[in-house]
């Protein structure tokens, strides 16, 4: 089955299969968020990224393959609410950005800063520090053998802008740190998983980068 990233509260997971790992993309909870949950074909390990609602369902995508480790984008509730409650039930490492992560229900097993890779059994994310959203958001990079690569990005990206800010100097910030660190770094066919909402490319948004920059939003 084709993966569209078209999903919907109350609604199936969406199941994409690279070389080495499988994304599932499910939407949870009154804001309609985004868990991906990534494993590995090789060893089946699984790593989540934003425990946000309903832990039941989540649960329920996760199965009985187990989960190794759940990262949290950032501090905002809606991206943590189902956290205290699928890491008790599956003993999984908590993964955040120290800046942020005093803010979670649980305390942070391993905290990461720009440039932290976290294993995926014989993969691995590369955390990229977006400051702007709030100090400690990340998105995650995932470089596939076949040459493309999946961004996670939280709230920091999404189709259309950057994520929301609270001040000039925030949206300065988190611009500046998309500018450089994602749209400088990566190609324009780099998949774009936000934090709610459809799935994009870089090459879809990145005509508009001057637009955001103008509007400040």
């Amino acid at each position: 089955m084709s993966y569209s990233g078209d999903t919907r509260v109350g609604g199936p997971a969406d199941l994409r299969r690279l070389t080495n790992l499988t994304i599932s993309k499910l939407t949870v909870g009154p804001m309609d968020n985004n868990a991906y949950l990534l494993r590995c074909h090789s060893t089946g390990e699984a790593v989540l990224i934003d425990a946000a609602a309903e832990p039941d369902r989540i649960l329920d995508m996760v199965g009985e393959g187990g989960l190794a480790r759940v990262i949290t984008t950032h501090r905002h509730q809606d991206h943590w609410t189902a956290l205290a409650e699928v890491v008790g039930q599956t003993g999984a490492r908590t993964v955040a950005h120290p800046d942020d992560g005093e803010e979670l229900p649980v305390s942070v097993d391993e905290p990461v800063v720009h440039g932290t890779r976290v294993p995926v059994g014989e993969s691995s994310l590369t955390v990229i520090h977006l400051r702007g959203h709030t100090p400690g958001s990340v998105a995650l990079r995932y470089d596939d053998p076949d040459g493309r690569t999946h961004l996670f990005t939280g709230d920091s990206l999404f189709p259309g802008g950057v994520g929301r800010t609270w001040s000039d100097e925030d949206f300065r910030t988190l611009f500046g740190d998309v500018e450089e660190r994602v749209f400088g770094a990566l190609a324009d066919d780099t998949w774009v998983y936000p934090g709610h909402g459809a799935d994009t490319t870089l090459g879809a948004e990145r005509p508009h980068l001057g637009e955001w920059r103008e509007r400040g939003w």
